[in-house]
C-alpha cells in the first residue's frame, strides 16, 4: 500500500452526528481537511464556473445566491447562501430527494480549513439503514484528494477515473469505509451495525454490491458521489 493513500484516509477528520433541520430530527456527515494554500484560493476553486470541472464535474446554472446549479451526472439545487470566502451554502437535491450542504473556510495553522458538513432528515435516509453514512461520505472523501491535487498543481483531476481502475484507489475506498465506519459507532450506532453498513457500502463502490439509494447522489451506475 503506498504512503499517500495512508496519508489521503489521515488528512480528514470525519464525524457523524445527530442533529436537527427545520425542527425535524436530521443525520450530519462532517468531513474536515487542510489544503496548504489560503482561503482566497480554495474560495476561487469550489465556486469559480471554470475550476469546479477540473476537480469535480462540469456545473451550469446561475451561481449566485438564490441561483439555481446543475452538477454534470449528479446533484444540482439552489444556493442558499454565499459569504466570501467563508461560507457556502446549497440544497443537494438528487433522485427526487433534498439534501444541505454547507462548506466552512477558515484560516489554519497549515493554510485554509475547509468544513464540509452533508444533513439530511431522517425520515429521507431510506439508505442509512443498510449502507450508514459511508454511502455519502465515500463520495466526499473522493472529492478532497482531487481538490488537494488541483490546489496544488492547477490541473485538472479525474478522481473518479483513478479510483476504478487502480489498486491503490481500491485500497482508499475500503480504508476511507473503515474510517466512516469508526465514526459512526463513536456517534452511537451499534458496532454490528455499522460494520455491516460500511462492508456493503464499500462492496459497492469496489463493484461488488447494489447501489444505496434514497438521497445518495450518484451517476446512475458509477458510485455515489459527494
Amino acid at each position: 500500500m503506498k504512503q499517500d493513500v495512508i496519508d489521503s484516509i489521515n488528512a480528514v477528520r470525519r464525524e457523524v452526528r445527530t442533529c436537527e433541520r427545520d425542527g425535524r430530527p436530521a443525520r450530519a456527515v462532517v468531513a474536515e481537511r487542510t489544503y496548504d494554500t489560503t482561503v482566497k484560493d480554495v474560495w476561487d476553486a469550489i465556486t469559480n464556473r471554470e475550476r469546479i470541472p477540473r476537480w469535480l464535474a462540469p456545473i451550469e446554472g446561475e451561481l449566485q445566491p438564490g441561483g439555481r446549479y446543475q452538477l454534470e451526472g449528479n446533484a444540482g439545487g439552489e444556493i442558499t447562501a454565499c459569504d466570501p470566502p467563508a461560507h457556502l451554502a446549497v440544497t443537494w437535491e438528487f433522485g427526487g430527494g433534498v439534501t444541505w450542504l454547507d462548506v466552512h473556510l477558515s484560516q489554519d495553522p497549515g493554510g485554509t480549513l475547509l468544513r464540509l458538513e452533508h444533513v439530511a432528515l431522517i425520515d429521507d435516509l431510506n439508505q442509512w439503514g443498510p449502507f450508514g453514512p459511508g454511502a455519502v461520505g465515500i463520495g466526499w472523501h473522493l472529492t478532497p484528494p482531487g481538490l488537494a491535487e488541483h490546489l496544488r498543481t492547477g490541473a485538472s483531476v479525474d478522481i473518479d477515473a483513478e479510483v476504478a481502475a487502480s489498486e491503490e484507489g481500491a485500497e482508499l475506498i475500503a480504508r476511507s469505509s473503515d474510517a466512516w465506519c469508526e465514526a459512526d459507532i463513536a456517534s452511537g450506532t451499534p458496532e454490528a451495525v455499522a460494520r455491516a453498513a460500511a462492508e456493503q457500502t464499500a462492496a459497492f463502490f469496489t463493484g461488488g454490491g447494489d447501489a444505496p439509494q434514497g438521497d445518495a447522489p450518484s451517476d446512475g451506475e458509477d458510485p455515489p458521489k459527494g
